[in-house]
This record gives structure tokens, sequence and C-alpha cells, in this order.
């Protein structure tokens, strides 16, 4: 990959990190504890308040997943080891990686990884 693919990469990576860091920021209000005060909320109110919150919680830790995933594409980039596979090591597809930068495995890797 030459350096100006890895420089948009990079910047793509970092915009991607900020984008979720943000999201993070902004909705952890709803991963807040449900309030158990039946006399101001009802029964059902509740439940559905609890699943949204379960939800959040569920998209809050994927968030986590992906800026983690992010964030070891990035030290990739910074040791000059981004843009190949980590079980093969061969060179990972550019269109895989325009698609989702913080790929790490090249296309008949993770097939084989799914199949397990």
């Amino acid at each position: 990959m030459d350096k100006k693919a890895l420089t948009e990469m990079k910047q793509k990576l970092l915009q991607q990190k900020a984008e979720l860091e943000e999201l993070e920021t902004t909705l952890k209000e709803s991963s807040q504890p449900v309030e158990l005060d039946q006399s101001r909320v009802g029964r059902l109110s509740r439940m559905d308040a609890m699943q949204a919150q379960h939800m959040a919680l569920e998209a809050a830790r994927r968030r986590r997943e992906q800026l983690l995933k992010i964030e070891s594409a990035l030290r990739r980039l910074e040791s000059g080891e981004y843009g190949y596979c980590l079980a093969c090591d061969e060179v990972i597809d550019s269109r895989r990686l325009s698609f989702d930068p913080a790929n790490t495995h090249c296309v008949s890797c993770a097939e084989k990884i799914s199949r397990r």
C-alpha cells in the first residue's frame, strides 16, 4: 500500500474513532439504571425502559469493541504492519480496507473464521 493510501486510511480511522467517542459520550444517559418506582412509571413502561437500557448497553459494548479495533489498526499503521492479514500475513485487498479500515483478515481467512 502506498503512502497516500496509508494516509487516507489513517484519516478514515481517526474520523471513525472520533465519531464513536462522541457517540459514546452522547448516549451514556440511555444506559443509566432504570428507576424502579412503579408509582411514577407503569410496569410495562418500566419493562420497555429496561429493554431500551439493555439495547443501549449492547450498542455501547459494540462501540467499545469497534474502538479497540480502530486503535489496533492505528498501532499497526504506526508500526508498518497495517494491511497484512493477522492469520496468513498476506496483503489485505485495498477494497476490503476501504470498506472497513479496521479489518484484520483477508477475505479467505475471514471466511474460515466465520465457518468455525
